[in-house]
């Protein structure tokens, strides 16, 4: 390098190269080919990144949005296409028996391209290898960049290309170090990072500024968006799978006079101990925090998780590219409707008992099931012991589970029940009988993580892959079926997803999850709903139906302020991972009295603030207050029964958070979300979340609408004086602990029936049983809520139903759905029945049920 720039810098005129003069003091032509050669290489073997110096490259990939390059030290650097300087510069590692092997350590960095076409599209794709160390195994990147997605994505492998075994602890597909880290066109001090948490609420997710992360660190699992809020550009980057390793993302600031400044950036796929040292793990001693250590046996290989990246100036469409992404990926289960009922937990925590638990049941019957609010929700508190859920609490409920079912069934509602599928407590019959089931530390000891409250019994995990513990948790889920049980929520799966020593050898703490809930899946079927709480964010999709994405609320504003972050942040999982659950909503004057709740009821401001935040999610909706307290206030039943509130439900969509990202720092968090319904009718809610009053001017353009005179504003809650409107803003002072919900209808839009399309086979025999589907036609006129007049005099709701004729005979079917604002729309289906049922004994066509 010295050489060059002396060569560059010697003092002879090179305009004169054209000239005889300059020729002649050129020795030959091979030495003016070789200055030529020089000129030409220099700018290419002395360019420098913005995000660090580049040594030269040798392959380049490019695709729709994005380019790659990888240079002659084997760092990859990651572009926007048509610029020229880099969002940032990695190495890649990992960590093998607590040794570092990092890319840049290779001798060689041997590169192939190739073309690749999958369901998302077609594409170039850029594999590395770093190789060339002796005895060392080789770390193999690839790349893929698609010709029309804006996305791509990378996996680094660890390829054992030694004679002997190895034992990998982590592999880094993303390790940052050099000044400056990020690019992303305007100052770190400007960046807002948006990182996911291990569960949705360990820890709790929290928007924060660069110069906000805890201990001078932003951890992110699963995924991480960047943001800077001066350029407008954001970096994105998001795991689409959890095969066998969790990853986890450590973006490194500190304090510079210029302002934050980020240090360093890694994202790492490995076992779950580093995150649950600080929960589950944080009481137990030094050997239940087992490091995962993976073998790979000579010629063998372990790829780290697939990671996707984007960058651009769009953090929405980032986020919601992702979830179409896991969407289809993972075959998600997102199709079942918005589950509406009732709760236990908030209401009653650990006191409900078979009484309190009735009454709930026939008052919710008698005032809001025919809204939809037809789920009846038990939480924790009825089984005898965390982990024996088959067992009911005899002093709570004396003539047990199948009672309440029958019960519930009678009142016309579909019961549902808590359970933590993979923890077991010290009185439970696993943990009193079949230690060897549970997961173990390298001393034969099971692994305790933390307790059922503090200072209570102990907590251990069930091993997920000992065939005991695999038919336990068959036998259990049967029962659970038998009750009647149809939708069944699964908590504490973070807690237990612990690192250690299992039946099956290997196995990690991901993979035991999986193992585990496909079981539960396998035994009750698809006819059950399953609803993940407290577990990674993707790890469940395409086994569970619902997800929870928040916080736990309660019967205090701080609760729902708590929660809003989350399912702001994570609005667009909704119908893409899971059916969203944001946790139930409280709006009583409840007091519990105990430390978990506040000495004084929630105001009708307050009140609203949390089923409106409820509603945003577009997921569950679920009222998690004592009925009869409730029914006592007509005032706050009537928020229950808001129309608005229930075709929000209905919808399932979630609002997007307007401001996700931008949002002022004296909002303190994410507050404004807007819900498109259809064409016709938006639904904007504003939230202030701060102690004092608000003042504030909606910029309607900004927001993707009309301006305001094009519109029929209202306010969902009915409030007398709206707002004060100007021609491109909506203008409003807004109270502290508060929420408004303005309904814009579009003037020149006129309203439209629910378009949808209804079938049924055209001929059956009598007692054979139909599928009778409905579904909606066109995202412009929504449809949610069908019924069913079977001609025969009977009827049912729903959009997919079954139903047998029992006489031959010409039916008229006629299909009734409705749609927003209680807009109707219906047609008539015919069907043929022929035949006779048999009344006759058939005993060889006898089969035994299995």
């Amino acid at each position: 390098m010295r050489l060059l720039n002396w060569l560059f810098n010697w003092p002879f005129n090179w305009e004169s190269i054209r000239g005889l003069r300059m020729f002649k003091s050129i020795r030959s032509a091979r030495t003016l080919g070789l200055v030529l050669f020089l000129a030409a290489a220099y700018p290419l073997l002395t360019a420098q990144s913005d995000a660090g110096p580049m040594k030269g490259r040798i392959a380049d990939l490019k695709g729709m949005a994005l380019s790659v390059g990888v240079d002659s030290a084997g760092s990859y650097s990651i572009s926007q296409s048509g610029m020229t300087e880099a969002v940032l510069r990695s190495d890649v590692e990992a960590v093998l028996d607590s040794k570092v092997l990092r890319s840049s350590d290779y001798p060689q960095h041997k590169t192939m391209k190739s073309e690749f076409q999958d369901q998302f599209g077609s594409g170039s794709q850029l594999t590395v290898t770093h190789t060339g160390l002796p005895g060392t195994p080789d770390l193999v990147c690839t790349f893929r960049l698609y010709r029309d997605r804006p996305w791509g994505d990378l996996q680094v492998k660890v390829v054992n290309t030694t004679d002997h075994a190895i034992s990998v602890e982590s592999i880094r597909t993303l390790h940052s170090t050099d000044a400056p880290v990020l690019n992303l066109k305007g100052p770190d001090s400007a960046d807002r990072i948006l990182s996911d948490s291990f569960s949705e609420d360990t820890p709790q997710l929290v928007i924060r500024d660069l110069d906000g992360g805890p201990g001078g660190e932003h951890l992110a699992t699963g995924s991480q968006l960047i943001y800077n809020r001066k350029s407008g550009d954001s970096l994105f980057f998001g795991v689409l799978t959890t095969d066998k390793l969790i990853t986890l993302f450590h973006l490194k600031e500190q304090t510079a006079a210029t302002g934050a400044q980020i240090l360093s950036y890694d994202a790492e796929a490995t076992g779950t101990t580093e995150v649950l040292k600080n929960y589950s793990l944080s009481g137990s001693p030094p050997a239940d925090r087992v490091t995962l250590r993976l073998p790979v046996n000579p010629g063998d290989s372990l790829p780290s998780e697939r990671m996707m990246f984007a960058v651009g100036n769009d953090y929405h469409a980032q986020l919601e590219e992702y979830g179409h992404v896991i969407k289809v990926l993972h075959k998600a289960r997102v199709t079942t409707p918005t589950p509406m009922g009732w709760w236990s937990w908030t209401a009653y925590y650990f006191g409900l008992n078979q009484g309190a638990a009735l009454t709930n049941a026939e008052w919710l019957s008698d005032n809001l099931k025919k809204l939809g609010f037809d789920y009846f929700f038990i939480d924790e508190g009825y089984q005898y012991a965390r982990g024996e859920y088959s067992t009911p609490d005899a002093h709570l409920f004396p003539r047990g589970m199948g009672y309440i079912g029958d019960q519930v069934r009678h009142n016309g509602l579909t019961f549902g029940i808590w359970t933590a599928p993979f923890e077991v407590s010290e009185r439970a019959y696993v943990y009193e009988h079949h230690k060897d089931w549970l997961v173990h530390n390298a001393d034969g000891q099971p692994i305790h993580i933390g307790s059922v409250q503090r200072g209570s019994e102990g907590l251990y995990v069930l091993d997920t892959t000992n065939p005991g513990a695999q038919e336990y948790i068959r036998q259990t889920y049967k029962t659970l079926y038998s009750w009647g049980v149809r939708l069944i929520k699964m908590d504490f799966m973070d807690a237990a997803g612990i690192e250690g020593y299992h039946y099956r050898p290997n196995t990690t703490a991901m993979e035991a999850q999986r193992i585990g809930l496909q079981i539960i899946r396998d035994t009750v079927g698809n006819d059950v709903v399953l609803d993940k709480d407290g577990s990674p964010m993707l790890n469940p999709v395409g086994i569970v139906d619902l997800g929870r994405i928040s916080q736990d609320t309660g019967h205090a504003f701080r609760s729902s302020k708590s929660a809003a972050s989350g399912i702001a942040a994570r609005y667009y999982m909704n119908r893409n991972f899971f059916v969203s659950d944001p946790d139930a909503f409280t709006v009583s004057t409840q007091v519990l009295g105990e430390r978990r709740t506040p000495q004084h009821p929630l105001t009708f401001d307050e009140a609203k603030v949390s089923i409106a935040l409820s509603a945003v999610s577009g997921g569950e909706f679920e009222i998690g207050d004592d009925l009869p307290t409730l029914g006592a206030t007509p005032e706050r039943v009537d928020l229950v029964k808001n129309p608005d509130l229930i075709d929000i439900a209905r919808l399932g969509i979630a609002s997007i958070p307007a401001d996700l990202m931008t949002y002022a720092s004296s909002d303190q968090q994410p507050s404004i979300f807007l819900l498109k319904e259809d064409k016709r009718q938006s639904i904007l809610t504003v939230f202030n979340w701060t102690d004092g009053e608000l003042k504030r001017s909606l910029n309607l353009a900004a927001l993707g609408l009309k301006n305001s005179g094009d519109y029929n504003i209202t306010e969902v809650f009915g409030e007398k004086v709206c707002c004060d409107i100007a021609a491109d803003s909506i203008d409003m002072t807004q109270k502290p602990h508060s929420v408004r919900m303005f309904k814009l209808i579009d003037k020149a839009t006129p309203a439209a029936p629910p378009a949808f399309e209804a079938h049924v086979a055209p001929t059956a025999t009598s007692g054979e049983s139909l599928a009778f589907t409905a579904q909606q036609s066109s995202p412009d006129a929504p449809v949610l809520t069908c019924h069913w007049n079977f001609g025969d005099g009977t009827s049912l709701d729903g959009f997919n139903v079954q139903h047998a004729y029992t006489q031959p005979g010409e039916y008229q079917v006629q299909v009734t759905v409705t749609g927003l604002d209680a807009s109707v729309n219906s047609t008539s289906l015919k069907v043929s029945i022929s035949g006779k049922m048999s009344y006759a004994f058939h005993p060889a066509e006898n089969t035994r049920f299995e």
